[in-house]
């Protein structure tokens, strides 16, 4: 009978997980990934910050385990502004998303207010033109929906390791 009731829970507990997951056509998860390249590949990787602005929720707060916490989205701005895209750098840092990006909605009363968005990404350092590899890590995503509008409000970015892919 113990195990009737396990399987039970496994199986019905494995379905409702994975109806959870956004489907990769919706207009959420197609909103999110937008979203994601507009950080990373316009604002991150070419250094174009106004998109910062647009995306990014007034009391962000940025989660790095080697890199620490950032508390504001002014902070977060001023970082990428005087980091990555200081416009004297001697080397470049940029991203790739590794896979597929996972998107979890998050409703209260049956009304859709945010969303989970997860994935891997992989780092490169360019220096005088020579690429190398850097660190893959792993990334989560709070996104909150607010009149209409997606904005950035959480992200945790951890498990940076120097992986051969």
């Amino acid at each position: 009978m113990k195990q009737s009731i396990y399987f039970i829970l496994f199986f019905f507990g494995n379905i409702a997980l994975t109806q959870a997951q956004a489907d990769k056509n919706s207009e959420v998860y197609e909103t999110l990934k937008a979203n994601d390249s507009l950080i990373f590949e316009r604002a991150f990787n070419n250094c174009e910050l106004q998109h910062l602005d647009d995306l990014i929720a007034d009391d962000f707060e940025f989660y790095h385990d080697k890199g620490g916490l950032i508390n504001s989205k002014e902070a977060f701005i001023k970082t990428m502004k005087e980091g990555i895209c200081k416009s004297n750098r001697t080397h470049k840092s940029t991203r790739a998303l590794v896979g597929e990006l996972e998107v979890f909605l998050l409703y209260n009363n049956g009304t859709l207010y945010g969303a989970l968005q997860k994935g891997v990404h992989k780092f490169f350092e360019t220096t005088n033109k020579t690429k190398v590899a850097g660190s893959t890590a792993q990334f989560s995503h709070l996104w909150i929906l607010e009149n209409n509008n997606w904005y950035l409000k959480r992200v945790l970015s951890f498990d940076h390791q120097m992986k051969q892919q």
